[in-house]
């Protein structure tokens, strides 16, 4: 389920505030070790989208799922892409 009142929080911010600073490791450490390799943004730039081959990564690394890291993406990225216009139901045809 969505939230409708706030957008979930980024996957980056997930990575970071619960797996890297208790694990006392720097993004950039991170990617050092995991073998990570940008896609040539500056650090920081932007924040970057947890790609199918990023999530299995992440997932080996950090001894998680793809999906969880998949599924934290999508729902960022459906709440930050809700219309703001409603479409009615279509109705079946009797």
């Amino acid at each position: 389920m969505i939230p409708e009142n706030r957008i979930p929080t980024h996957p980056g911010v997930i990575l970071s505030q619960e797996f890297l600073i208790p694990l006392g490791i720097s993004q950039v450490a991170f990617a050092r070790i995991s073998g990570y390799r940008c896609s040539g943004e500056r650090a920081g730039a932007r924040q970057a989208g947890v790609t199918p081959s990023t999530a299995w990564l992440l997932a080996q690394a950090l001894n998680t799922t793809p999906e969880f890291w998949s599924n934290l993406q999508a729902a960022h990225d459906l709440a930050r892409s809700r219309p703001a216009a409603q479409v009615e139901p279509i109705a079946a045809a009797s």
